[in-house]
């Protein structure tokens, strides 16, 4: 296979892994990989090992077909922008309209599980119109419906643990947590395998956790109780806005817990060992590696 491979958002912590691994673990030439970034400087460690670091930037749609001329396989990284509504979206039908018009022999994105109307997620919808989108405009895609990363935990884990309270509305459900670069190694692998039909996956982590059993492993670890506290999704949102976060945040946070708790993050799949050809970290596993930054 000699398809050029280009990612966006190369300077972004899952498109540096995935880059990383189409280099070092799939033996990918430096010469057949594009890397896209509003930020080219700080991709001077891969433009020196011979990768193609072009400057994009998702609110400039010609920037984008510019950046993706003579991509054969592009992976649209699903971007960041959440503090305006909308905007997300706006950004990602941009790409894809961008790389049907570079004349990209197919197109990979990184989704999330449930998109489909009815997802407590609020940008849930961002996701869903961008699949739709890469549908309808005919280039083969591999959607790639990225679960929870591990990493999420860092977030909120120290104040769990400095508090010794979790608070949440997820009740009993669960949320099936991977280690953001073994998910990176499963999309490298997609990306750099010369596949020409049509696929959607969901990549996950081996096993998918309550809240209280993720307090408990937690506990295991750092030998620091967690009391985890049940609230309706009301109360949490105002919780976490007497803690100081903006109102919008908070409801966007909590609609995380809403969507665990109806089941839409529990799902388990065996897609990223399938695609990696690797064991997946535990959540125990990666807690422990970790355990110095669960204090902050």
């Amino acid at each position: 296979m000699t398809d050029t491979l280009l990612v966006t958002g190369a300077s972004g912590q899952l498109g540096r892994s995935v880059i990383n691994h189409l280099l070092d673990t799939f033996k990918v030439p430096a010469a057949r990989i594009i890397a896209t970034t509003r930020t080219p400087e700080s991709l001077a460690d891969l433009a020196a090992r011979g990768v193609d670091v072009r400057e994009a930037n998702f609110d400039d749609r010609a920037s984008l077909a510019k950046a993706f001329k003579g991509a054969d396989r592009v992976l649209v990284i699903s971007t960041n922008e959440l503090a305006i509504h909308g905007k997300r979206r706006e950004q990602q039908l941009a790409a894809v309209a961008a790389a049907k018009l570079a004349g990209v022999a197919h197109l990979h994105y990184t989704s999330m599980p449930n998109t489909e109307p009815g997802s407590p997620v609020l940008f849930a919808p961002d996701h869903y119109d961008t699949e739709q989108a890469i549908k309808a405009s005919g280039i083969p895609y591999t959607i790639f419906r990225n679960g929870w990363y591990d990493e999420n935990l860092f977030m909120s884990l120290p104040q769990t643990l400095a508090s010794g309270h979790w608070y949440t509305s997820t009740g009993d459900g669960r949320i099936s947590y991977g280690a953001r670069d073994d998910l990176a190694a499963a999309i490298a692998a997609g990306l750099a395998s010369g596949a020409k039909e049509s696929t959607t996956y969901t990549l996950t982590g081996p096993k998918a956790y309550t809240v209280a059993e993720v307090a408990a492993l937690v506990t295991e670890v750092t030998g620091k109780p967690i009391q985890v506290v049940q609230l309706s999704d009301d109360a949490l949102t105002e919780g976490m806005k007497a803690a100081g976060l903006p109102e919008p945040i908070a409801r966007l946070l909590v609609s995380f817990d809403a969507a665990t708790r109806v089941g839409g993050l529990g799902m388990v799949t065996d897609s990223v060992e399938k695609l990696s050809g690797r064991k997946s970290v535990s959540l125990k596993q990666f807690l422990e590696t970790n355990k110095a930054k669960l204090a902050g």
